[in-house]
């Protein structure tokens, strides 16, 4: 299979945790990966090729875009897993948290994903997942989380409007909206405290539910618009 045969997807976020288990997911699946992070050593691998840099930035944006289009000429998956969380009650939020939150939630997701979407236009193809939160669906008084919900909301409405907008040119956009999940930094004994009560099934999930789930919309072809909840269940009890 030649590079230009090659299927690609671009994977914020993709040191650790969801981001790593998505760029190797998608391996497994023979597809190359452009994977960012702010920080991340070179791959081994000669399909995977780690650009660094803040991703709210819009130099970023480029950067990645321009990588992935160098070393294998096309973008097939955007997959928007970079985020931030900050949880704390409103009034005590500064300048710097909601610049932080802001830029790499919402921002960093609003310039890759428009250049993307402007390389996938011109194949008449392409696919974007956004990375939401179950906690942007239900308020909690013991997890205050107002910017989690105004960013992590923003990319829910985002997705639809994006489905709609391009769904006539060849370019589907979902979410996956993740609940606790048990990553480098959300490890188990973290899990269960003020706020955070386990969902119906009992356990917090798996970065591999989540990748799953995306692996599943990327082989949904007739899926555009869709917010997938991986979270046990609790969106459910709401």
């Amino acid at each position: 299979m030649s590079d230009r045969e090659q299927r690609v997807a671009i994977v914020t976020g993709g040191s650790q945790g969801i981001g790593a288990g998505l760029v190797a997911g998608y391996r497994e699946r023979g597809w190359a990966v452009v994977a960012n992070a702010l920080t991340m050593k070179p791959s081994q691998d000669p399909d995977v090729l780690a650009v660094e840099g803040d991703i709210a930035q819009p130099a970023t944006a480029a950067a990645i875009v321009g990588a992935a289009l160098e070393r294998f000429g096309r973008i097939d998956t955007l997959v928007n897993n970079a985020g931030v969380f900050v949880s704390r009650p409103f009034t005590d939020y500064t300048a710097d948290d909601y610049a932080l939150v802001t830029g790499v939630n919402l921002s960093g997701f609003f310039w890759l994903t428009q250049r993307a979407i402007a390389e996938m236009l011109k194949r008449g193809a392409g696919h974007v997942v956004n990375i939401s939160a179950a906690i942007a669906e239900y308020a909690d008084s013991g997890a205050p989380a107002v910017l989690a919900a105004l960013t992590k909301g923003g990319l829910a409405a985002a997705t639809r409007s994006l489905a709609i907008e391009y769904a006539a040119r060849g370019i589907r956009v979902n979410a996956v909206s993740p609940g606790i999940i048990q990553t480098p930094m959300h490890a188990p004994e973290s899990s269960g405290g003020p706020g955070e009560r386990l969902p119906p099934l009992g356990h917090v999930g798996q970065v591999s539910d989540v990748v799953g789930a995306i692996l599943f919309l990327e082989s949904s072809p007739y899926i555009t618009g869709e917010i997938v909840h991986v979270d046990g269940g609790k969106t459910a009890g709401f």
